[in-house]
């Protein structure tokens, strides 16, 4: 079947599109004129459905071209093909999952009058209901040999050439253009909601509960990031979009919910690119008695079965083609000695101030000074030295104390927290922590943040008393862990953030 209506995209304008609507409006009237009853019209309330195109090809999947089978149904789908003849007119309809099947409208079935109302009246893109014997065509094509026929919904708009891409930006603004014509689109979305349960199934079989926590917050907290801030009218005070759920996770902990997860959206006022978007999907979960040992452990195998829920195997295949092994285990390296291996000369948590400053000037690597203490020259020159060599997926373990106000300090090794980031294709796809839980060195970290705050650090975090009354009830050792859905999506399927993201936030 050939496509009898849709310019190719150097051939749409404007005007093209402005005449085609116009054409469409007037069937659509006609439509509403000639309706009898409540199944009529261009967008009745209901039409004949007894079978879904994807379980009907199933069920005849091995049918023999030119075979009928005798047994009569009625499906409905979105016209993406069609070529009109004398007696016979031809039509792809497709489903939702971008299944199709053919419709085989002929004057010998349907009569004239009907045949002829076809071909006036259905248009690319549009919704349409057929009744007739499921057969295989003369080219093996699984087909329905209409009999009755209504339109579903009149599209007034054409559709883009289903042989041309659509661009990135189009993609994106008009995701359900993408979803109509791009096979790719849809599998992103299959592939989210397979991830999702998948890591339901596994945190179920730990023994974790799924909680909701506030999105609304008095006072933002839990990660070092800008706050989006907006005016509640009904409590007259200012509020902000959460940036984490962290602090109201660790409460249910406190409370004796041991192990809570929570996935949710987070909302963040910072740049956005190719591995960041302002507003996205994370997981964050919390596990009683364990540390950020316990808790890597139990990340590798979230995303490991992630990945087998997706792709059938931890080894992925990227949307370039490109496979991927997230299977095996992990490496675990340290954030200072990778860095000393790599830039060169020694960096440890006793490293002045002065020599980070200078190595840095050295790499290049800028740093503003409102913001610049050990901790973020180090993270920053490890960035630099490290980051864009690792291709396995790794957990970088042991982070500066200063740039980690909410974690353990190290058990044996002053100067650093136990922390870990989880690096995967080249960006961070998940942290994790052994939590810090007494509440008086929680107030001390909580003050140095504060002071960074005051001194034009956008991203400190403040003081926090209800989180500090939380944990002056004793909270257990815990570890905790944190991580985007967009981007294990982005690890899984190789695609960038805003196509793992169903309709991501656009200017």
């Amino acid at each position: 079947m050939t496509d009898a209506s849709a310019p190719t995209p150097a051939e749409t304008t404007d005007e093209d599109v402005f005449e085609q609507k116009a054409v469409r409006l007037a069937k659509r009237e006609r439509l509403l004129a000639e309706r009898t009853d409540a199944a009529g019209g261009a967008y009745p309330v209901a039409v004949p459905v007894t079978d879904t195109i994807p379980a009907l090809r199933e069920r005849f999947a091995s049918l023999e071209a030119g075979d009928e089978t005798g047994e009569t149904a009625s499906v409905a789908g979105r016209i993406v093909f069609s070529r009109n003849t004398g007696k016979l007119c031809f039509a792809a309809l497709q489903s939702g999952d971008g299944s199709r099947i053919q419709a085989m409208v002929s004057l010998a079935e349907v009569g004239e009058e009907s045949l002829q109302a076809w071909k006036e009246l259905v248009d690319l893109g549009d919704h349409v209901s057929v009744t007739g014997q499921v057969i295989s065509s003369r080219r093996g094509e699984l087909s329905i040999m209409v009999t009755d026929w209504a339109i579903a919904a009149k599209a007034l708009l054409p559709l883009p050439n289903l042989h041309s891409e659509l661009s990135e930006e189009s993609r994106v603004r008009s995701r359900f253009l993408d979803l109509i014509v791009r096979d790719t689109a849809r599998e992103t979305v299959v592939a989210r909601a397979k991830v999702n349960a998948s890591l339901r199934r596994t945190f179920d079989a730990h023994g974790f509960l799924e909680v909701e926590t506030p999105m609304l917050q008095v006072q933002h907290g839990g990660a070092a990031a800008r706050p989006f801030i907006t005016h509640s009218n009904a409590f007259d005070t200012e509020l902000y979009l959460r940036i984490a759920p962290e602090l109201f996770l660790k409460r249910a902990v406190v409370g004796g919910i041991d192990r809570v997860f929570e996935i949710n959206r987070n909302f963040r006022n910072e740049g956005a690119d190719s591995t960041h978007s302002p507003e996205f999907a994370m997981l964050e979960a919390y596990q009683s008695y364990s540390d950020y040992n316990g808790i890597a452990d139990l990340t590798q195998e979230l995303i490991q079965n992630a990945a087998i829920a997706v792709a059938g195997s931890t080894t992925v295949t990227w949307a370039d083609g490109t496979e991927y092994d997230l299977g095996g285990q992990w490496d675990r390296i340290s954030m200072y000695e990778s860095l000393s291996d790599a830039a060169g000369r020694t960096v440890t948590p006793e490293t002045s101030f002065e020599e980070l400053q200078a190595l840095a000037t050295e790499a290049g690597v800028e740093v503003p000074e409102k913001i610049a203490t050990h901790g973020k020259l180090v993270e920053e020159l490890w960035e630099h030295f490290v980051k864009s060599g690792l291709e396995r997926p790794t957990f970088v373990m042991d982070f500066p104390l200063d740039t980690s106000p909410l974690v353990r300090e190290h058990r044996s090794i002053p100067g650093v927290v136990e922390k870990w980031d989880l690096y995967v294709r080249g960006f961070e796809l998940a942290t994790g922590y052994s939590e810090l839980v007494d509440p008086v060195i929680q107030r001390e970290r909580f003050v140095e943040q504060a002071k960074l705050a005051a001194r034009g650090d956008d991203e400190a975090m403040r003081v926090d008393e209800e989180f500090l009354r939380a944990l002056e009830h004793g909270m257990p050792p815990t570890g905790g862990m944190g991580m985007g859905i967009d981007r294990l999506l982005m690890a899984i399927t190789g695609l960038g953030i805003r196509e793992t993201i169903l309709f991501p936030l656009v200017k």
